[in-house]
């Protein structure tokens, strides 16, 4: 897939109510489950029949084994996850394998090593994850995209509507943006990013 086509609405949700809402051309959703393998599948299988219908893509956060048994587009892996590399071994050639990077050196190993997008952030202030490092602001959000051109990268942490103009990245990534009105608040993203 061209970075061109590549979907620029990454929507982050272990909800299937918000995967109904928001899946379309143009938008990736993204199953992130925190318990068990089981729950993962469950909602990853759900998820996987929804997208294809509706012509969205549809990654796992993390969970190689589960994106695989519920075939799933591909995975979204980050700092601490099996490395790009072996995701990309155990997945084959042609899954997305996206990357979660914060740096232009960790963006160019991540495409080196067969990453097919980059997640990078947080752009800005967010409080959907515990733990996380300062935000990068669309300065240094910038700089990574720059450092990695053809690869479509994608700003996450903070993201809102009238932020999206900051950001000189191909698309943006976001988790409780979508929590109220999923389908209006995904209308109104992919209009930001046309």
């Amino acid at each position: 897939m061209g970075a061109v086509s590549f979907p620029k609405l990454h929507v982050i949700t272990d909800s299937l109510n918000v995967v109904r809402g928001v899946a379309q051309p143009g938008v990736a959703v993204q199953i992130r489950v925190k318990t068990t393998d089981a729950q993962a599948y469950a909602v990853a299988v759900e998820a996987v029949e929804i997208c294809r219908a509706a012509g969205a893509m549809c990654l796992v956060n993390d969970r190689i084994g589960v994106a695989l048994a519920a075939g799933a587009d591909g995975v979204h892996v980050g700092a601490d996850d099996l490395p790009v590399e072996a995701v990309r071994r155990v997945l084959g050639p042609v899954a997305v394998v996206g990357a979660t990077c914060r740096t232009p050196e960790s963006a160019r190993i991540a495409v080196a090593q067969g990453a097919t997008y980059l997640g990078v952030g947080p752009a800005f202030d967010t409080s959907t994850k515990d733990g996380l490092p300062p935000p990068l602001g669309p300065e240094r959000v910038a700089a990574v995209a720059a450092a990695v051109p053809g690869t479509p990268v994608v700003a996450i942490g903070g993201i809102t509507l009238n932020r999206v103009p900051l950001l000189a990245t191909h698309g943006i990534a976001a988790v409780s943006a979508f929590t109220t009105d999923p389908e209006e608040t995904a209308a109104a993203f992919l209009a930001a990013l046309a």
